[in-house]
């Protein structure tokens, strides 16, 4: 087996996994929790994050408590969410405005994106990961989507992986085009950077 197809491999067993994970509340739960404490004291008021696939974390309802907290500390810029929207022609992504209630369609994916709503620039942002491991690098789906965009997004936002426990890989080696993650957030915590 190629490396590739050792890839495929481990993001299948990955996915599988989490979607049979039997205490998937709890560790939402656990993570939600890790995710706001860790915003408290962030500067941003416009983070990137995902529509939740195939078992991920779901970032929303973290990011909507803290679009809120902002309204209730009557910040004087608003913060906001955006979600990716793909760029075909430059198989690239681009974070429109989210919102809880807003219209949204369909991806060529089959995933939903905000529909309509203006471009906006994350000075964080928050990623999925299907697995992840030391140094800040992860395992995605294999598309490139993300290491891409971080490429090509002046000024590169800073990047928050997120994932649960079991995605863990101590052995996870990067290829040469991996861009790795500011940081890494679990249900136990903070993974990456070790303090």
């Amino acid at each position: 087996m190629d490396k590739s197809q050792e890839k495929r491999a481990l993001r299948k067993q990955l996915v599988e996994q989490r979607l049979a994970m039997p205490d998937r509340a709890v560790r939402s739960d656990l993570l939600q929790r890790v995710m706001r404490i860790w915003l408290v004291n962030r500067p941003d008021i416009v983070i990137g994050a995902y529509w939740p696939i195939k078992g991920e974390f779901d970032p929303l309802p973290a990011l909507h408590r803290w679009k809120e907290d902002g309204e209730l500390l009557d910040e004087p810029q608003p913060r906001r969410i955006g979600l990716p929207v793909v760029d075909k022609l430059h198989k690239t992504l681009k974070f429109h405005a989210w919102f809880p209630g807003c219209p949204m369609e369909e991806d060529a994916y089959g995933i939903p994106k905000p529909k309509d709503t203006e471009v906006i620039v994350p000075t964080l942002l928050f990623v999925p990961c299907v697995g992840y491991g030391p140094g800040g690098f992860r395992l995605g789906y294999g598309g490139g989507f993300y290491d891409r965009t971080l490429s090509n997004l002046q000024p590169r936002p800073y990047t928050v992986g997120l994932g649960f426990v079991h995605g863990f890989l101590d052995d996870l080696e990067p290829e040469p085009h991996d861009v790795p993650l500011d940081a890494i957030l679990n249900d136990n915590g903070v993974v990456w950077p070790i303090s």
